[in-house]
């Protein structure tokens, strides 16, 4: 039970990050990770083996170290997906990966299938409920948040010619950078408090969660 509540809480957490701008309004529960870390936006290309490491600090002053990358393709209703694979490393949780099975039509991008690595084992969380608890989110946030300007900022990651992006909200502001990683994100920073900084970049990204997968405890397929 324990680990079917988790992995809910994990899974619904990730599906509020990837809103393009604005708040989660999911927890992490067991996991640590706070109430409020915002949505990252930029621009969706996706390429495999490309992946970008970040630094996150919530706005609750919690640390932890979070990853992104394009880990495989698959096919699904006659449209080519892509596996987006998440970690996150917390002091709380260890080592947590997710991958979402990124669609992109126009300018949007769904999340059509969820996987989750949990003591070994990788469940996949029914494709219903992963359809029901999200929205579709901008493939390239140019189109919803405003532009501020183009401005070179510093990371540990490297120094980058960005573009600085607001959300329409005002509450986040994203600066993107040409080949830093599947959303070009080079940082992020919310009114809040929380910050998200780039790192690492690769080309060379392995899927951790392989399958074959199990469903959920207690829950049923797709």
């Amino acid at each position: 039970m324990r680990i079917k509540t988790i992995a809910m809480a994990a899974a619904l957490c990730c599906l509020g990050l990837m809103v393009s701008a604005g708040a989660a309004n999911a927890q992490m529960g067991g996991m640590g990770m706070a109430r409020n870390i915002p949505g990252f936006g930029g621009i969706f290309n996706p390429t495999v083996g490309v992946g970008a490491d970040y630094d996150v600090t919530t706005s609750k002053g919690e640390n932890m170290k979070m990853s992104m990358a394009i880990v495989g393709t698959d096919t699904i209703n006659g449209q080519t997906g892509y596996w987006m694979q998440m970690g996150f490393n917390s002091p709380k949780a260890g080592q947590v990966y997710m991958k979402m099975l990124s669609v992109k039509t126009g300018n949007q991008v769904m999340t059509s299938r969820m996987v989750m690595g949990m003591n070994g084992q990788a469940y996949q969380m029914p494709d219903q409920m992963v359809n029901m608890n999200q929205k579709p989110r901008d493939a390239d946030i140019s189109s919803s948040a405003q532009l501020v300007g183009p401005e070179s900022i510093t990371v540990p990651a490297g120094t980058f010619a960005t573009m600085h992006y607001r959300s329409k909200d005002g509450n986040s502001d994203f600066w993107l950078g040409k080949d830093a990683g599947p959303w070009g994100m080079v940082k992020m920073t919310s009114k809040e408090g929380t910050t998200m900084v780039l790192t690492k970049t690769y080309t060379d990204a392995k899927d951790m969660l392989p399958g074959p997968y199990q469903t959920f405890p207690g829950m049923g397929g797709h």
